[in-house]
């Protein structure tokens, strides 16, 4: 079993590694500005390689936000994505925050359902091309 680990080691160039495995057309990222905003990072690895990784950010009181849930795809299917998230949840929790949010695409509801969220209504405006 991997285990979350909440703040643990962290670089770009691994997120990145991560990413091109797990997210077709993921260009290299400079992942210090978004590191410096974060409330926290949840990871996890396998045999110190990175596998998973989950991303909160707060307004700075009572919400967060999940962003880029991501489990490597030789990982997947086992639960990992649902224990990264719980995790991540607790911290948030533990960090002060009331409500946790999540925007996702249709075909993940169930994924975030078993996770603990429940739905709701929410607007979307597209800033950029």
């Amino acid at each position: 079993m991997i285990t979350p680990v909440v703040e643990g080691p962290l670089t770009g160039p691994e997120l990145n590694e991560l990413f091109h495995a797990s997210w077709p057309g993921h260009r290299d990222t400079d992942f210090e500005p978004l590191f410096a905003r974060r409330l926290l990072h949840v990871t996890a690895r396998r045999d110190g390689r990175l596998v998973g990784y989950v991303n909160v950010v707060g307004d700075g009181g009572a919400h967060a936000f999940v962003l880029d849930t991501t489990v490597h795809p030789d990982e997947r299917r086992r639960g990992l994505g649902v224990a990264l998230v719980r995790r991540a949840a607790e911290a948030a929790r533990e960090r002060g925050a009331h409500w946790l949010h999540v925007d996702h695409e249709p075909s993940l509801t169930g994924f975030y359902a078993e996770c603990g969220f429940a739905p709701t209504a929410a607007g979307l405006m597209r800033l950029s091309g």
